[in-house]
């Protein structure tokens, strides 16, 4: 790890600590009123996220236009501005959207910087520590954050701004150069349409980008409904008890990240279905649990494989931009879906629950729909004439 590297992790760290401190502040929020349906925290989701969708053509070409250190920075004070309106009495929804409209800023500028402060065989690595100090930050900011907020609203939120504000100050002394795909040329949703037929040229692409959506819609799906399948399952109340059952997922994570350069360079990308089918037969085997323990255990090693699964596609995507439409865009693009397939699966959980579906049955899908989508996935990389069985191991 280089300086530079180096400054963007520990920035990185503290803006996710932030955007997860900020979450279970709003949950703590959620818990302690009584005017919040069931629902609310899958629209604090949505909320969100309806900024990486509306947002999309322009934060992929301000990543390419600007310096993306500068990217960074502007990001992380749009986040402080939204954790400052909560602050002051603004409707959560419309306060966590306005941190949504920071993230959104911020997620191209992020993984769009690291081919240019690395080596693109080290991008796999370089991805590693960057996903394992997002996760790290997942960790402590999610209990940091309930814990505050559980004790006093207001010092969390306070304490949230403050970091925000932080992170954005030390991204400045990262170097930072306008990409290959700058451009005068103003963007729209036409651009976006272009980067898309561009990246989509290649199948491995579009592969990648179908496999990180299915992720990120689960995890995000997951995540909810664990807020209310723990005080109806595990008997767990608090915004604490809630953050504590997600430090097992988080950890797990963090120690996928840590061992998959060693498990999947990039060359060997189609041995990630393995820890997928893991991942989904773990989810269903949480389904079946009723303590803690066990579900932390389980929660455990569903982060061990969600790390295993998503830092070499993460890498794999900024490969292909780098090389064709610019990093930053192709970041832009792979939010789009990853986000849209996260407003789609809210849309469904939501309705589901509306209906009376419970968050066990919930969760036993989730690991269901994993399965399936890697075998289909799987089916059509692998079959051209080869055994059935190299679906799930490698053929000899």
């Amino acid at each position: 790890m280089n300086k530079a590297l180096g400054t963007l992790v520990v920035a990185q760290f503290l803006s996710a600590f932030g955007d997860n401190a900020i979450l279970f502040t709003v949950i703590a929020i959620v818990l302690k009123g009584s005017t919040h349906g069931n629902g609310y925290v899958a629209a604090l989701q949505s909320a969100f996220l309806i900024a990486y969708i509306v947002l999309t053509p322009w934060v992929g070409a301000w990543a390419e236009r600007w310096t993306k250190p500068k990217v960074l920075l502007s990001a992380n004070l749009i986040k402080a501005l939204g954790g400052l309106s909560i602050y002051l009495g603004l409707e959560p929804l419309a306060g966590y959207a306005i941190v949504g409209i920071g993230a959104a800023t911020y997620g191209p500028a992020k993984y769009g910087i690291i081919p240019e402060l690395i080596a693109s065989d080290r991008l796999v690595k370089a991805n590693g520590w960057v996903e394992g100090a997002t996760i790290a930050a997942i960790l402590i900011g999610t209990v940091i954050g309930a814990k505050l907020a559980d004790y006093s609203i207001e010092i969390a939120l306070l304490s949230v701004i403050g970091i925000y504000v932080f992170s954005g100050v030390a991204t400045l002394v990262i170097p930072g150069r306008a990409g290959k795909g700058a451009s005068d040329q103003p963007s729209s949703w036409g651009s976006l349409f272009q980067w898309i037929r561009l990246l989509f040229k290649s199948q491995r692409a579009r592969h990648v980008l179908l496999a990180l959506s299915l992720f990120w819609s689960v995890a995000a799906t997951l995540r909810v409904v664990l807020v209310a399948w723990a005080p109806e399952v595990l008997d767990l109340k608090t915004a604490t008890d809630i953050a504590q059952l997600t430090l097992y997922l988080a950890i797990g994570i963090v120690v996928g990240a840590a061992l998959v350069p060693k498990l999947i360079p990039l060359e060997k990308l189609r041995r990630t279905r393995f820890s997928a089918y893991a991942m989904g037969s773990l989810i269903l085997g949480l389904s079946f649990t009723s303590a803690p323990l066990e579900a932390r255990i389980v929660l455990f090693f569903i982060g061990i494989t969600g790390g295993i699964f998503v830092v070499p596609l993460n890498a794999a995507v900024q490969q292909a931009g780098f090389e064709t439409i610019g990093s930053g865009s192709a970041v832009a693009v792979q939010n789009f879906f990853q986000n849209g397939a996260i407003l789609l699966s809210m849309g469904i959980y939501t309705l589901a629950a509306s209906w009376g579906v419970g968050p066990t049955l919930t969760i036993w899908v989730l690991g269901l729909v994993v399965w399936i989508m890697t075998l289909l996935v799987s089916w059509h990389l692998i079959w051209r004439g080869r055994p059935i069985g190299a679906l799930f191991w490698p053929p000899r």
